[in-house]
């Protein structure tokens, strides 16, 4: 008797602990624009004079096709003598993540090549960028303030 009361309960507690994990998908909203969020991640976080990339530009230093994005907003420093860079790209597609995140690593090593030889600190600066996914939402940040710029970019993100 024992047994099956045993048995029972945790059968029950299986079928409770597997309910309340759901497997419901977090959605994740983002109230602003990709714009909208970098400058407010530019106006929190200090970072030298930056230049927003044109569709143009972006096929060029990036390699990606405005069309797969449904967002985007990209800043380079207006002169070369700054690594720092803030990307940040709304996918329409999820299938197309994968292919973003290796044109944006892609352009991090073309940074890093470009700095190599020519100042060692911003060089080291362009090895530590960072990038990040959620949901269709691909991030590249490179600064010496990433973590901090980082802080600000999860802000802008609601699970529900």
């Amino acid at each position: 008797m024992k047994k099956t009361i045993m048995i029972l309960l945790t059968a029950m507690l299986a079928i409770v602990i597997s309910a309340c994990s759901g497997d419901k998908e977090a959605t994740i909203e983002v109230k602003q624009s990709a714009k909208e969020m970098a400058d407010q991640m530019l106006e929190k976080v200090e970072q030298p004079v930056l230049m927003e990339l044109s569709a143009e530009e972006l096929k060029d230093l990036y390699n990606i096709d405005a069309a797969k994005l449904a967002d985007y907003s990209v800043r380079i420093p207006m002169m070369n003598v700054k690594s720092n860079e803030i990307a940040i790209f709304k996918v329409k597609d999820a299938k197309d993540i994968p292919d973003i995140e290796a044109a944006v690593k892609q352009r991090a090593e073309n940074v890093q090549k470009l700095f190599e030889q020519y100042l060692p600190d911003q060089y080291e600066n362009a090895k530590n960028y960072k990038l990040i996914t959620k949901g269709n939402y691909v991030l590249l940040v490179i600064s010496d303030s990433a973590d901090e710029l980082i802080k600000v970019y999860d802000s802008f993100f609601e699970t529900k």
